[in-house]
């Protein structure tokens, strides 16, 4: 007899597949917050865009520079900034 109890290595899975579990929730739960994290970002970005989108519509009309807004390219100048604008502006009439 080795000294172990019946059932005793039954136990021992039982106590690592719930480890395991509780590694693989805390892990979904971190993943799921940073995706969480990087939606919330690009969405304030993209407000940001459109606003800078419709600072240009309303002052560049003087010149007769006129940009339609679209989720697309608020993303494009809520992430590249400045670089975002002139490339859009660049797309739209040079292209």
């Amino acid at each position: 007899m080795t000294g172990a109890l019946p059932g005793e290595r039954g136990n021992m899975g039982t106590v690592l597949a719930l480890l395991l579990g509780f590694f693989i929730l805390w892990l979904f739960c971190k993943l799921l917050k940073l995706s969480i994290k990087i939606f919330w970002k690009l969405f304030v970005n993209a407000l940001i865009g459109a606003a800078i989108l419709l600072a240009i519509n309303f002052f560049g009309s003087v010149i007769g520079l006129s940009l339609t807004i679209t989720f697309f390219r608020a993303l494009i100048v809520g992430v590249l900034g400045i670089p975002g604008v002139l490339l859009i502006i660049a797309i739209q009439y040079l292209l």
